[in-house]
This record gives structure tokens, C-alpha cells and sequence, in this order.
């Protein structure tokens, strides 16, 4: 894997204008729902987390509404009810950017920052918004997960890392070891209709949490003591 040298144009900005169709059709939504948040939706929890947790895009209605990542929408309900059940979340649901609730040990991200049309963006959009998840990932310490729900999100982290995809084929529940010590973790992506059809079950949903937890647990044990205040 290549060295990734970071710079300013890497840093998010919620001011980012770098793909046209996305800005136009952000000025479209913003026209149509006034009270929307309607811009790029930065990464929601800690800065230096030990479960990193990568999603496609905002939603229409939900996070390109509030400004949260996977908050407002269907998407949402399963995925901070789940981040509550195993402790890395203050509260079970999340209504908007300013209800209180913490994320604990944990960040959420997209590998596109901007809400695209029909919530399908095309691979350029996918690979300009690609240098802030390199951010992202670039600040995790050696032992941490990243989450990729659905397929994009984990090409997204393998674009980012610089690593071939046929060497890391994406599967449900799958453990894939990163170069670095990174642990990629694949899930279905909790959409309404990945749920709905019951291509993803909550059952399914927290057997990848339970290794999760697991790995972090057992990270967390195997840390030298810290010196007393």
C-alpha cells in the first residue's frame, strides 16, 4: 500500500462544491424543503474512534434534513437502536443534530457526503468524496473496525486504503484483516428495503455488532495499563 500523504484539500468542509450534479441537486432540495439542512453532512461521534461506521450517502429526508448521518430516516431506527444495545451509542434513537445523543468509541460516516439523486451516486462522485474518508481512516489507531454497510462503502474503504478489491470480496458478516491492523467488517446496508425484504434481519445485524463488540472488547483488555492522574 502506498504512503497517503494528506493535505487541505483532504479536510472536510460542508462548503464543498467539488461535484457538480450533487450541488445542483442540493440547490434543488434546498429550494424545495427551506427548513433542510441541505449541504455536505460531516462525520457524527469521536474523533479518534475505535469502531469507524461507513454508510453510502445521506438520505433525502433524513440525514440531508438534519445533518446527522442516519438520522431522520428508516435507515436510522435500526442503526442507533443497535449502536445503544452494545454500548456505543447515549440513546436509542436520534432525531436530530442537537437531541444530546453521544456517540461512545464510535464514528459515522459516508463514503458520499452529499444526498444524490434517486440516493444513487455515480463512481466519480464516489471517488472525489473518497480523499475524506482517507481522513477518516488515517487518524484510527491499529487495532480499530470499520464497518461497511453495503457494497460501496466497502470499496469506498478499500479505494481509501489503496488495496484490490478481488483481495477483499465483500460479503455479509465477513472479517477482512487490513494492512495497518485495521479490521473491515461487511454488512448489508440497514435500508429500509434491505430490511423489509429481510435481506437483512436485526438478528443478522446484531451478530455483526456481537463481533464487533468482541474485537473491541478484547483490544481494549490487551492495553498497556495508564499511568494514575
Amino acid at each position: 500500500m502506498a504512503t497517503m500523504n494528506l493535505n487541505a484539500d483532504q479536510t472536510f468542509s460542508p462548503d464543498c462544491r467539488k461535484c457538480s450534479r450533487l450541488v445542483a441537486f442540493l440547490a434543488t432540495a434546498g429550494q424545495k424543503y427551506p427548513s433542510y439542512y441541505s449541504k455536505p453532512v460531516p462525520s457524527f461521534g469521536v474523533e479518534r474512534p475505535r469502531l469507524l461506521i461507513v454508510g453510502l450517502a445521506p438520505g433525502l429526508h433524513g440525514a440531508n434534513r438534519t445533518g446527522r448521518p442516519f438520522t431522520g430516516d428508516y435507515a436510522g431506527l435500526l442503526l442507533y437502536r443497535t449502536l445503544y444495545e452494545y454500548r456505543f451509542a447515549s440513546a436509542a434513537q436520534s432525531t436530530s443534530s442537537d437531541d444530546g445523543l453521544r456517540l461512545i468509541d464510535c464514528r459515522i460516516t459516508n463514503a458520499v457526503r452529499c444526498v444524490p439523486p434517486q440516493n444513487k451516486p455515480i463512481l466519480q462522485e464516489v471517488k472525489t468524496c473518497n480523499a475524506y474518508l482517507q481522513q477518516e481512516l488515517a487518524v484510527l489507531g491499529a487495532a480499530s473496525v470499520v464497518l461497511a454497510l453495503g457494497s460501496v462503502a466497502h470499496a469506498s474503504v478499500l479505494r481509501a486504503r489503496e488495496l484490490r478489491p478481488t483481495g477483499y470480496p465483500f460479503r455479509h458478516g465477513v472479517q477482512h484483516a487490513l494492512p495497518g491492523g485495521l479490521t473491515l467488517i461487511d454488512s448489508y446496508h440497514c435500508s429500509r428495503y434491505n430490511t423489509q425484504t429481510k435481506r437483512l434481519t436485526e438478528d443478522m445485524f446484531r451478530s455483526v455488532f456481537e463481533l464487533i463488540r468482541a474485537l473491541i472488547d478484547a483490544d481494549a483488555v490487551n492495553e498497556p495499563p495508564q499511568p494514575l492522574a
